[in-house]
C-alpha cells in the first residue's frame, strides 16, 4: 500500500493509526483529513488504501468511503470506528467497506488485519465477525439453493473465499482475468452483494472456502 489517506477527527487517534499503517506497510505514504469536507477535497489524489471513521464533525464517513467507491473503484476502503452496532456495519458493508475495525483493539492486531488486506483476506474485528455470523444464523442461509451461481461462479466464489486474488483465481482455474472479473460481477449481482468482504462470508457460509476446486 504506497498511498493511504486516514479520515479521523481526532489528532491522536490520526497519529496512532498512522503509525498502525507504518508497522503494517512502513513505505506507505500518509494523508490525513479531519473533517468529511477536507476528506471530499482530497479525493482527486488516488489512494491504494483509505481509513475511515464513520462519525466525522460535519457529517458521515460514509460520505466519503461512497465517493471513493465511485471515482477509485480499486481504492480499499477499511471502516475504522468505535461504533460497533448492528446499524453501523450494515451500513459501511452496504456502501462497499472493505473492511470493519474496532478501535477498541490492541494496536499490533489492527496492522495483522491490515496486512492481511493485500492478500485478499477481509479486514474484520472478531466481534464483528461474530456479529456477520450470527446475522447470517438468524436470517437463514446466506446464498439458498436457488441463488442461481453456475458451476464455475461457484467455484470462483470459493476460491474467493480462500482469500485469492483475481489474478490467482484466474491461474487457478486456467481462466483470463477478464474473464474472472465477468463471473465475480455475476456471483454479486445474483447474490445481492457489492463487496469481496461478503462475498467470501457467502462462501464461508456455503461451505466453499475450504472445499477442493473441480476441473470443470
Amino acid at each position: 500500500m504506497k498511498s493511504v489517506l486516514i479520515v479521523e477527527d481526532v489528532a491522536e487517534t490520526r497519529r496512532w493509526l498512522g503509525s498502525i499503517v507504518h508497522a503494517a506497510f512502513p513505505d506507505a505514504q500518509l494523508t490525513e483529513a479531519a473533517t468529511l469536507r477536507a476528506a471530499q477535497g482530497l479525493l482527486r489524489e488516488s489512494f491504494d488504501l483509505a481509513l475511515i471513521d464513520l462519525g466525522l464533525p460535519d457529517g458521515s464517513g460514509l460520505d466519503v468511503l461512497r465517493a471513493l467507491r465511485n471515482q477509485q473503484s480499486g481504492a480499499l476502503c477499511v471502516v475504522t470506528t468505535a461504533m460497533g452496532d448492528d446499524a453501523s456495519i450494515v451500513a459501511a458493508l452496504s456502501s462497499g467497506a472493505d473492511g470493519y475495525l474496532l478501535k477498541e483493539q490492541p494496536a499490533e492486531v489492527l496492522a495483522r488485519q491490515l496486512l492481511q488486506l493485500s492478500i485478499g483476506v477481509p479486514a474484520l474485528s472478531p466481534a464483528v465477525a461474530r456479529r456477520i455470523m450470527e446475522h447470517f444464523r438468524l436470517t437463514g442461509p446466506a446464498a439458498p439453493p436457488d441463488s442461481g451461481l453456475t458451476q464455475r461462479e461457484t467455484e470462483v466464489l470459493g476460491l474467493i473465499g480462500r482469500g485469492m486474488r483475481n489474478t490467482e483465481v484466474a491461474a487457478a482455474l486456467g481462466l483470463a482475468d477478464t474473464t474472472v472479473a465477468g463471473y465475480i460481477k455475476a456471483i454479486y449481482r445474483k447474490l445481492g452483494i457489492s463487496t469481496r468482504a461478503e462475498a467470501s462470508w457467502h462462501a464461508t457460509r456455503m461451505g466453499l472456502a475450504s472445499r477442493p476446486t473441480g476441473d470443470g
